[in-house]
């Protein structure tokens, strides 16, 4: 009777995982940003989450203000976002432009004009990935999902069938306007994240959250 019923789970496992090797948006070097002719491929651990940079010496200790340029949604024909409605779009960039600023404001005073001492941000919200509606939940119930889950949580990985955002960050000095450091970032919840995955951009907000504060700890 235990095998029979260890059988159907096995199957069920297989079948999640054969799915889930299919699906998710992998960010490229978009091509309208005006930073894509410097990015390069990173080739380290993180490069799941960062998979294009660039990034000059710098002492980041120099910064003591930051100037944040209103997010912009990328229009390029190779845009990232499916069938997703502009007013989500307009959502995700505003949820964006506030999370950045409040994140950025722990460790720079917020400026409205570039000068010496002073960052310009320039944010380009590029893809999204909607957690899909009732299978994105299941599965954090179901128990060949459940485990799947566990061991990407493990890996730093995504959700089966969770949504994620993709964007980029382009970082100038203020005073001569030199790109000091650009990159594009997919960013999504930790893999057993329930709560997340209620609500279709449940997910990518959750993902800006971590994208904000990972662009502070890197410019400290």
């Amino acid at each position: 009777m235990a095998k029979n019923n260890i059988l159907p789970i096995l199957l069920a496992g297989t079948t999640i995982l054969a799915l889930s090797a299919c699906a998710g948006v992998q960010p490229i070097a978009y091509s309208g940003l005006s930073s894509s002719p410097k990015l390069t491929q990173n080739r380290d651990d993180d490069s799941n989450k960062v998979p294009y940079r660039y990034v000059e010496p710098v002492i980041w200790s120099r910064y003591s203000q930051v100037v944040l340029d209103p997010v912009v949604v990328y229009k390029g024909n190779d845009a990232q976002f499916g069938d997703l409605k502009d007013e989500d779009k307009t959502e995700l960039a505003d949820y964006m432009a506030k999370t950045f600023s409040a994140k950025l404001s722990k460790r720079f005073d917020i400026a409205q004009h570039v000068g010496a001492n002073t960052l310009r941000i320039r944010l380009t919200l590029t893809g999204v990935e909607t957690t899909k509606p009732f299978v994105g939940q299941f599965t954090h119930f179901d128990i060949g999902g459940n485990v799947y889950n566990g061991v990407q949580a493990i890996r730093g990985g995504k959700a089966l069938f969770g949504g994620s955002v993709s964007y980029a960050v382009e970082v100038y000095d203020g005073s001569d306007g030199r790109l000091l450091k650009a990159y594009v970032s997919k960013q999504y919840p930790n893999a057993m994240n329930l709560p997340a995955a209620f609500g279709s951009l449940g997910a990518a907000k959750t993902g800006l959250d971590k994208g904000a504060d990972a662009l502070v700890m890197q410019l400290r």
